[in-house]
């Protein structure tokens, strides 16, 4: 049962489902949570859930014992499926959830393979999800730290994940070098000294705030118009551990927040293997390929499912922020199927137009089925080799890509 996912697109079920997850709440301590190391035997964790359904039938109130064991009979029914546990191990959640107000209580059940290694076996059954060590995968482990400075301003960012964030700018209030001749001068160019030195101090002591600690950045990227960088770096402003950490010194058109911005692309090198390096990329050759006009590019996403089986897409980009939902509409009177896929701006608009009766024979008697179009194209593309990268909104490149339509394919060879 297990297969080759794409980590954006595990990713993007795992903010889909915390997202979901998070609000749910059981009736009583109804709900199971179940986190299974990818070293953990699938024979012990199965002993282990009929071991507790048995201590569920301790359970005084009926209602509470019926949903609790009907739920780990749901999970164990699900664990059987698996010849063995995933490489990055396994989440089920699964518990009575009302559909409708008390009492319409059914038993749902959900099922992720994670992007990152479980690393402790967890069972718990409770009125709600164990959600924590879901969140804490969410959780960059590479930060790079970005200090972008000039004699007038400073802006201190992180590079996490998909995007960049800048945490403060601050400014010198140092004016400009001054003309004036004589005493005036020498004594001007002291004072000047003086401020910019208090400035550099305000500078690093904000920066070993944003950048030490228990969520420390693993590089520091100085940037900046000018040799300011450079005389900020060569005195013990900063603290020494962050000193170590410098990847390099960039020089930028501009300082401050623009300069942390500029940084993602005038050091491209020194962020390789992030995310947001990555996305860039992608955006890039898809623009590049759409605006040559050589036909190595489809935006259309009916015309991509059509391709998607026959071998020639060789990656499939989607916004994580479109929302992309596919509707099949079956008759169960004489077969007649309908689909359509909707982003979420036109769903709600959508969807009632495609579950009016049956055009063929009238009849109201309709099978509707709705798919997330990033898990239906990864099950498309898997046996072709086909990539999936789903994009993110959080950086300017994810942003331009949503604006285009928020769905592309880049073809390995062109069609005639």
């Amino acid at each position: 049962m297990e297969k080759q996912v794409s980590r954006s697109a595990a990713l993007y079920r795992l903010r889909k489902m915390l997202s979901e997850l998070s609000s749910l709440t059981g009736r009583g301590t109804e709900l199971v949570s179940l986190y299974v190391p990818p070293r953990k035997a699938l024979s012990e964790v199965i002993n282990a859930l009929r071991s507790e359904w048995g201590t569920a039938a301790n359970i005084k109130s009926d209602t509470t014992r019926n949903h609790v064991q009907d739920a780990l009979t749901r999970v164990i029914q699900r664990l059987k499926l698996y010849e063995k546990i995933p490489e990055t191990g396994l989440i089920i959640f699964c518990g009575a959830l009302p559909t409708n107000g008390p009492g319409s209580e059914t038993i749902k059940l959900y099922e992720l393979i994670p992007p990152k290694p479980v690393t402790t076996y967890l069972y718990r059954c409770d009125d709600h999800f164990h959600l924590e060590p879901l969140r804490a995968m969410l959780k960059e482990e590479k930060l790079i730290g970005v200090l972008s400075i000039d004699a007038t301003e400073a802006g201190i960012g992180v590079v996490r994940g998909e995007q960049v964030e800048v945490i403060d700018v601050i400014t010198s209030g140092v004016s400009g070098k001054t003309k004036k001749g004589g005493q005036s001068q020498r004594r001007y160019e002291r004072e000047r000294e003086m401020f910019l030195t208090y400035y550099y101090q305000r500078v690093a002591e904000r920066a070993n705030e944003a950048f030490l600690g228990e969520d420390g950045i693993s590089g520091l990227i100085i940037a900046g118009p000018g040799p300011t960088k450079e005389d900020f770096l060569k005195k013990d402003y900063l603290n020494y551990q962050l000193k170590n950490k410098v990847l390099g010194v960039i020089d930028t058109s501009y300082s401050g927040s623009e300069g942390v911005r500029e940084v993602l692309e005038k050091a491209a090198p020194l962020l390789e293997g992030l995310r947001i390096t990555e996305e860039r990329k992608l955006v890039e050759q898809f623009f590049r390929e759409l605006q040559s006009g050589s036909r190595l590019v489809v935006t259309d996403v009916n015309e991509i499912l059509r391709l998607l089986p026959m071998n020639v897409v060789d990656t499939v980009l989607i916004s994580e922020d479109a929302g992309f939902t596919r509707i099949t509409v079956k008759c169960e009177a004489c077969g007649f199927v309908r689909e359509g896929v909707f982003g979420k701006e036109t769903y709600m608009i959508e969807k009632p137009k495609l579950i009016q009766n049956c055009p063929q024979c009238t009849s109201t008697n309709l099978e509707v089925e709705e798919r997330d179009l990033v898990d239906l194209i990864e099950e498309m593309a898997i046996p072709v080799g086909t990539k999936v990268e789903v994009i993110s909104t959080k950086n300017e490149a994810g942003m331009m890509f949503k604006n285009a339509g928020g769905i592309g394919a880049i073809l390995r060879y062109r069609l005639s």
